[in-house]
């Protein structure tokens, strides 16, 4: 069985910090202005650590203090361990102020943060922005990361949650397949390639519609574990994808996707901003946070007006 440690015996820091200057400055009433202090508060510090050591740190003359044998012996390491804490501390001050680190998942972070992320950059360049993906509800108080970007219903402990967009589903593809299948009406998927069938919310899709007969046995098309994967085999011709429009909103914009039919359904989770509580008042959350909302309120508004002039069908929130 291991033996627990011993806890450090460590002297009072204060007087450690006031033995440092003085052993540098070799005087009580430099090491006092430099410290803020006066001289005697300097002298008391002192006396609190020569009374720690049991030993005399310093020869008091007329106008200066030289080092004993005992305080030499102290002054080096002392010096060097407050260096390499303000070192250390200013290494960590200056990457929390300069380096902006977001958490998304891996879709959202491809198809929608990431082509928007250079006009963050170019307004604010004195950041140094990260972007990590990952699938899980990021821990704010054990992970490396600023602020996340997370698809679910909202409402988590201990975090600030803004909604950047709902989220709708709706069938995706190219112009090209369209017209091929001469698709028009909602019916008219019964019997077109589906990208992932089995996916539940195609049947949510068809039962929203009234249409009761779709089901997904013996339809051989792929099935793909992400949306950006469905929506890049839809960009190839494969099938119809049913995705989220508000993720893919630059593809159809540019004329490579577009709405199969003019139907979507309206999900329950939507897409969040989510950063500490506590740290709402730092400026790079406060500009981030105020950029991706001004980024999702003007694709929301973008989308709603390609989506009409498509005649599309959109769920109000």
């Amino acid at each position: 069985m291991p033996v627990p440690s011993s806890p450090l015996k460590l002297p009072p820091l204060a007087a450690v910090r006031v033995f440092e200057a003085a052993a540098r400055h070799q005087n009580f009433t430099r090491a006092a202005d430099e410290l803020g202090m006066t001289q005697a508060a300097v002298s008391y510090q002192i006396r609190l650590l020569e009374d720690r050591v049991g030993a005399a740190l310093f020869v008091r003359q007329p106008r200066q203090v030289v080092l004993t044998p005992l305080g030499q012996r102290l002054a080096g390491p002392v010096t060097k361990a407050l260096r390499d804490i303000g070192t250390v501390f200013g290494e960590i001050c200056e990457e929390n102020q300069t380096v902006l680190t977001i958490s998304a998942l891996q879709t959202v972070a491809i198809t929608w943060l990431s082509p928007r992320l250079a006009r963050f950059q170019v307004e604010n360049p004195q950041f140094d922005v990260r972007v990590r993906t990952s699938q899980h509800l990021v821990d704010f108080a054990t992970e490396a990361v600023d602020m996340a970007v997370r698809y679910g219903p909202g409402g988590w402990p201990g975090v600030t949650a803004e909604k950047l967009f709902d989220c709708h589903y709706a069938p995706l593809c190219t112009p090209e397949l369209r017209e091929r299948l001469g698709l028009r009406e909602p019916a008219d998927l019964l019997n077109a390639p589906l990208l992932s069938p089995g996916d539940t919310k195609w049947r949510t899709w068809f039962a929203d519609l009234g249409i009761d007969s779709w089901s997904p046995a013996g339809r051989t098309t792929m099935t793909l574990d992400m949306q950006a994967m469905s929506i890049q085999a839809a960009l190839q011709g494969h099938g119809v994808a049913l995705a989220a429009p508000e993720l893919f909103a630059y593809d159809i914009a540019a004329g490579r996707l577009t709405f199969a039919v003019g139907h979507a359904i309206r999900s329950d989770w939507a897409y969040w901003v989510v950063y500490p509580q506590e740290r709402q008042r730092e400026r790079k959350i406060r500009l981030f946070r105020d950029w991706i909302l001004a980024e999702a309120e003007a694709a929301r508004m973008t989308l709603a007006r390609m989506a009409g002039s498509r005649g599309m069908t959109v769920p109000a929130p």
